[in-house]
């Protein structure tokens, strides 16, 4: 069983396995995103999750979490390489 050190809702510093699936809160934590922007991944597509139990809580399982980051690297790549940096883009991002 692969372990790793929690400091989040499961316990301070306690030694558990990754969970196989995390809510959306989870997943805006994880992605530094709002809630909300959580559940718009979800509603549109994006984030592929399950909704579950009676009050239709949502979950993403961690595998469609980890393919949801590695596409948006292959996303990210591609526009990398299709829209080149040049210097007058250090000033326009902030």
């Amino acid at each position: 069983m692969d372990n790793t050190q929690s400091t989040g809702r499961l316990g301070h510093n306690a030694c558990v396995s990754q969970p196989r699936f995390l809510t959306l809160a989870d997943v805006a934590e994880l992605l530094n995103i709002s809630g909300s922007q959580a559940y718009a991944l979800v509603r549109n597509g994006e984030l592929p999750a399950i909704k579950i139990g009676g009050r239709g809580q949502w979950r993403v399982e961690q595998s469609q979490f980890e393919d949801y980051i590695a596409r948006m690297y292959q996303r990210t790549q591609r526009f990398v390489t299709t829209h080149p940096f040049t210097q007058s883009d250090a000033y326009s991002e902030f």
